[in-house]
């Protein structure tokens, strides 16, 4: 995120501007059902397996357009986790969280990863194309 300068010469706070990131044009991705902005790449997509607070979750190995808050730990349903809730750096909606630290061994594979609740997001670009899913 980029800080830009307030030209004029009064003690105002300075304007903050946030660049949206494009995934290519016809990749199958996901974006946020709030404000449609590009979140993941199916191709980062991991398992479709998880539950979220709200429902049916994807895992996935990379986003985009995210944010991420502080982390803290929290008892999920595999168990002792260290997460950080995510939101869409457009419309600043809560997403998921992010896997920071795993507790458990059987777990490791999670840390660094994404979920993102099914109740957040559309599917975008080429699968009408593409029957897999």
């Amino acid at each position: 995120m980029k800080v830009l300068e307030n030209s004029s010469k009064h003690n105002t706070p300075k304007k903050q501007k946030t660049f949206q990131h494009y995934l290519p044009p016809g990749d199958r991705c996901y974006s946020c059902i709030h404000c449609r902005a590009n979140l993941a790449a199916h191709s980062e997509l991991i398992s479709k397996s998880f539950q979220g607070s709200q429902g049916k979750a994807y895992l996935f190995n990379a986003v985009v357009n995210v944010g991420c808050g502080p982390a803290e730990e929290r008892v999920l349903l595999t168990g002792l986790h260290a997460v950080a809730d995510i939101f869409c750096e457009i419309c600043k909606t809560t997403l998921g969280w992010k896997y920071e630290h795993a507790f458990e061994s059987s777990q490791k594979y999670k840390e660094g990863k994404f979920i993102i609740e099914l109740a957040h997001m559309v599917k975008d670009n080429g699968w009408d194309e593409q029957k897999d899913s």
